[in-house]
């Protein structure tokens, strides 16, 4: 009689556990449903209304004025690609350099602890923070917007991603590869340079690419910084258009025309990010898939 409960007893706590087991992966997987279908609604939006408004004009012409038909976003474009390059020239050094000192010379300490977990929180801050705060010591003090105040405030969004993933990468490479260099009489820096960086050099390569594609669709940081500009301008001491708040004015104004063209650049903004997202998921698999 006691074998008989027992056995009683593990076959209710197994069906409860079935069942336990049934409804949280149902749960599971309607929300992985319902997120899925607005992922897919989003991106078929952007990919039907941007495929109709994209045409030659749109990167070849300046805006209309107002109420005008035709123009396009040369000046957005133009901006926007200038912006990113000089946060990636400011940003991807800091962040390549901050993470060596990590995982090199910093390994095992307290401080590097304490920056890891900064940069974790700083990864997670959001962009209309940073914005502010370039605003305060950039822009308010100089007296104007300008380009540079905004590739800043990308460059500080870019440099956690970027030292996260490299100090990771550089922390997987054999320290026996490291010693071997040593025992051939080789400095610490050539060890770095030549032995730890090639070691490393797909997965930093990823971690730029992320970092260049998590900056490239900002728009609150450059509504405090950059600005925009009506006209073309390569002047970055100067507010310069970019096409992330450009999107953001002519989706908030009152004509079709400028409906439109905000449809096609979040289309073409969209198609970089996936573009970029791609690649370094291609290098990853390439360089760490075996």
């Amino acid at each position: 009689m006691p074998v008989t409960v027992g056995m009683k007893f593990d076959m209710n706590r197994e069906k409860m556990r079935k069942l336990e087991g049934f409804i949280a992966m149902t749960l599971s997987t309607l929300a992985a449903m319902a997120g899925l279908f607005w992922l897919v609604f989003i991106l078929g939006d952007v990919l039907v209304h941007g495929i109709k408004a994209l045409n030659m004009g749109l990167f070849t012409n300046d805006p209309a004025p107002a109420g005008i038909e035709g123009g396009g976003l040369r000046n957005a474009f133009v901006g926007q690609i200038m912006i990113t390059f000089c946060a990636t020239l400011i940003g991807v050094p800091v962040g390549v350099l901050g993470g060596t000192f990590l995982a090199e010379y910093a390994r095992g300490r307290t401080i590097a602890k304490i920056i890891s977990v900064l940069s974790d929180i700083m990864v997670s801050v959001p962009s209309i923070v940073i914005g502010t705060f370039i605003y305060a010591v950039v822009v308010k003090p100089v007296g104007h917007f300008s380009g540079w105040a905004g590739a800043i405030a990308l460059a500080i969004i870019m440099i956690p991603v970027v030292l996260r993933t490299t100090e990771d990468m550089l922390t997987l490479v054999p320290w026996t590869l490291r010693e071997a260099a040593f025992a051939l009489g080789a400095p610490y820096y050539k060890v770095i340079i030549q032995v730890v960086y090639r070691g490393a050099a797909a997965g930093i390569l990823t971690g730029i690419l992320l970092s260049i594609a998590r900056v490239a669709g900002e728009t609150a940081p450059l509504l405090f910084t950059s600005f925009n500009n009506s006209f073309f301008s390569v002047n970055m001491n100067e507010p310069i258009a970019s096409l992330t708040v450009t999107v953001f004015q002519y989706a908030m104004g009152p004509y079709e025309s400028w409906h439109a063209q905000a449809w096609a650049a979040s289309f073409v903004v969209t198609i970089f990010i996936l573009l970029l997202t791609i690649i370094g998921r291609v290098v990853v698999k390439w360089r760490f898939g075996k």
